[in-house]
């Protein structure tokens, strides 16, 4: 990996995990454009540490909130997450194949296109409203367990949930963005004991021409990972509010056209 990749990299890292538009997707689609191998999974965990760092950031007094009494936010957000930790722990070397064979992508991406074109059609003509509930963060916590599949944005699919269910566009944004911290940290966890236990660590350093070149691809990736992310945060917060997420569908269906192109010839 040459150092404008890993900065490249980074920068899609960090704008897809909070954008909806499937960071996962993107990372698969341009490292098999880049000729990117499996080897560099460890990359790609510390690039999503990277994004943490700007959510920790812009949210860290809600975060700090989640240990006060009385809990109810932090209840919610530990149920919301077991769906995803679930099909996380019971299909995770299914997942792993469908994540590197790349060929599903274009299908995903149309889903997450559908999903937003329809969430802003709910967001604007919805009359009620609740309060962060069990009504909504249900909901959420399902829909994320979804988008463990590259192409199916995170983000995307628990706004989309919490708008579908009525939930306030703040609490939305918010309870979202929560709801990426320990869904990040244990798909960390998952890839680190593969790189640990199957020997992939080893491989992924062996993969660089040099060691001071392997660190200086993680520092320039994770710096831009963390920057984008704080970016794109800030960016959906207005987006989520305005519920304005047709434009994003349009890119994805351009991109889903783009995979669909690749895949014909062969580069996927």
């Amino acid at each position: 990996m040459e150092f404008w990749q890993a900065i490249f990299l980074g920068l899609v890292q960090g704008l897809t995990e909070f954008l909806p538009v499937s960071s996962s997707g993107h990372l698969v689609f341009f490292q098999t454009v880049f000729h990117i191998e499996e080897a560099d999974m460890f990359f790609d965990i510390m690039l999503h540490f990277g994004t943490l760092v700007a959510v920790f950031i812009v949210f860290w007094k809600d975060i700090w909130a989640l240990f006060k009494r009385p809990w109810k936010t932090m209840v919610y957000l530990i149920v919301a997450t077991i769906p995803a930790a679930v099909v996380g722990l019971l299909f995770d070397d299914k997942i792993e194949e469908i994540f590197y064979g790349g060929q599903w992508l274009g299908i995903f991406f149309l889903v997450t296109a559908a999903l937003m074109f329809a969430c802003e059609i709910v967001a604007k003509r919805r009359k009620k409203i609740y309060p962060l509930c069990w009504r909504t963060t249900v909901p959420m916590g399902l829909m994320q367990a979804i988008a463990v599949l590259p192409g199916i944005s995170r983000s995307g699919s628990t706004i989309a949930a919490g708008t579908f269910a009525g939930a306030q566009p703040k609490d939305i944004s918010k309870f979202s963005f929560l709801m990426s911290i320990p869904v990040i940290l244990g798909s960390a966890v998952i890839g680190m004991k593969h790189l640990i236990f199957d020997g992939g660590f080893a491989e992924s350093v062996a993969a660089y021409p040099s060691a001071g070149h392997f660190v200086g691809c993680l520092i320039l990736g994770v710096a831009v990972a963390a920057l984008s992310g704080f970016f794109a945060i800030k960016v959906m917060l207005k987006v989520i509010d305005a519920a304005n997420y047709k434009w994003f569908s349009v890119y994805l269906v351009l991109l889903s056209i783009a995979c669909f192109i690749l895949v014909g010839y062969n580069i996927f």
